[in-house]
């Protein structure tokens, strides 16, 4: 009770005038800017924190949280539309999202989108609320080896269970894991296929690697079959969400966002995780699991609750240990630290209100997110009338944009264009993206994880199974990739005639 009368509290200060006006140029502001790819969350609150200054912590505060909610959401009106993913997160939601769009579903994969996002946004924000605490508590006690073991699964469910052919699918991961450690190496301090390029030693950003793949590949790939295929305009749909969309929509919101707020409220966790693993759970529960890789609605549905369920555990460490997760939450920290505010266990206790009107915003920016992009899902749908030239010209002009934006060098253009040639060549001779985006991603952070297990170990290999979860773990991935081949084998041996059906056959 005492929790819903604090709440009740925020509420009443994010409700005024002014908190609500700074809530919606928020929202408005990161939506916007989550749709330009590479333009994110993260260097939008960047940009405006020097705005901020002449405001109260409030107000700056509640400005911030709605870019970061509307930032979220905006990365995946283009990965849907033109299968550019604004944030790395939103790379899932681009595999199945533009799917929908090219079968004329835009519509329905927009709706799902905000729809999701809405529910995991707010139910993520009342588990901040109410169990920030504890969830804080059990989240420090987490391990290196239990964070190597989720990344494994995730590898290895993407890469061998779901893929049409395995041998193309570690192709692609061992591709993606090259070039996810190409930099210096923080532990030796060695360079990894830097070439004696300067501008590589800081690694590769993965929004210029994602866009250059999906955005510049796609456009390759249309531009050099655009005389052989006729150009025809795609046709937008119905306006909303039919009652099958519903149906099929509901589970993959729920079971998004409850796995998308444990990696959020992790500390070093992140949103690529979870949307990756909601993808391949709901790809083996779906009863139109045939649909997936041809736009299926649950592979867009669930995705975006783990990415903004992620994004609302998020504010677990920032708040209640002082330790941000995501680079927006970074940046969050440090204008909380320039306001005198240093978040952490007495954070509630000396600057309660703040953390309450926060919440509170949260969950108010939440719904005028909803109230923005619902509406809007059939406009944003009509892009797709732009004839195809005039649109990938478009795609071309803002992927370039997005690319330079990182870190304004002209060498990531070059980058791009790389990528891009990689993208046509994997859709050329039908290796899959999935597995090299994981691994891109994954494998740095994979990469620190094993070698703080094994540096606090030394060097024991059984440290990797030293926590209860990592064990857990092992044992379902071990289940997962034996149970079918088990049962592949049981059907097999039940094929064959028995003996004495072997002499009937020959009599």
């Amino acid at each position: 009770m005492e929790t819903l009368s604090l709440l009740g509290g925020g509420f009443a200060e994010a409700l005024t005038p002014m908190n609500l006006l700074f809530a919606a140029i928020g929202v408005f502001l990161g939506t916007f800017v989550g749709v330009l790819p590479g333009i994110g969350p993260a260097m939008a609150v960047a940009l405006l924190l020097p705005v901020t200054y002449g405001l109260g912590p409030t107000q700056a505060f509640i400005m911030f949280a709605g870019i970061y909610y509307g930032g979220m959401y905006g990365g995946s009106t283009t990965s849907i539309l033109l299968n550019t993913p604004g944030e790395s997160s939103s790379v899932m939601t681009a595999i199945e999202g533009n799917k929908m769009a090219k079968a004329g579903r835009a519509s329905q994969a927009l709706a799902t989108a905000a729809i999701g996002s809405f529910i995991a946004g707010t139910i993520g924000t009342l588990l901040v609320a109410f169990a920030a605490p504890a969830l804080a508590g059990i989240a420090v006690k987490l391990g290196a080896p239990s964070y190597f073991a989720v990344m494994v699964m995730a590898m290895v469910l993407v890469t061998a269970v779901l893929g049409t052919s395995k041998l193309r699918g570690f192709i692609a991961l061992f591709v993606g894991l090259a070039i996810g450690i190409v930099g210096i190496d923080l532990s030796t301090a060695q360079p990894r296929l830097t070439f004696g390029l300067p501008l590589l030693a800081d690694g590769l950003d993965i929004v210029v690697v994602a866009v250059g793949i999906f955005a510049l590949g796609e456009t390759l790939w249309v531009a050099a079959h655009l005389r052989r295929v006729p150009a025809e305009i795609i046709p937008v749909g119905q306006p909303f969400m039919g009652k099958a969309d519903w149906k099929r929509s509901w589970g993959p919101w729920m079971r998004g966002t409850a796995l998308g707020f444990p990696f959020g409220a992790i500390p070093a966790g992140g949103a690529e995780t979870p949307t990756f693993l909601s993808y391949v759970l709901e790809r083996k529960l779906s009863k139109n699991s045939g649909e997936f890789g041809k736009g299926a609605i649950e592979g867009v549905a669930g995705p975006e609750a783990a990415n903004n369920a992620s994004a609302a555990g998020t504010f677990v460490p920032l708040l209640a240990l002082g330790l941000p997760v995501t680079a927006t939450a970074t940046i969050m920290l440090a204008a909380m630290q320039g306001y005198g505010i240093q978040p952490g266990p007495q954070l509630l206790s000396t600057n309660g209100d703040l953390v309450w009107t926060l919440l509170a915003s949260l969950l108010i920016g939440n719904f005028l997110l909803l109230v923005l992009n619902l509406p809007l899902a059939p406009v944003w749908a009509k892009l797709l009338q732009v004839p195809r030239p005039y649109l990938y010209a478009g795609i071309l002009f803002f992927a370039s944009l997005g690319a330079y934006s990182v870190n304004q060098q002209a060498f990531d253009i070059g980058l791009l264009l790389v990528f891009g040639l990689l993208g046509f060549a994997m859709r050329r001779f039908a290796i899959p993206v999935l597995p090299l985006i994981l691994g891109v991603i994954l494998g740095p952070l994979m990469e620190v994880k094993l070698r703080e297990a094994l540096q606090l170990s030394g060097g024991d290999a059984t440290a990797l199974v030293s926590e209860p979860l990592a064990i857990a773990v092992y044992v379902i991935l071990a289940l997962v990739l034996l149970v079918p081949l088990l049962m592949r084998g049981r059907s097999g041996a039940s094929d064959d005639p028995s003996d004495a059906e072997r002499e009937k056959i020959d009599a």
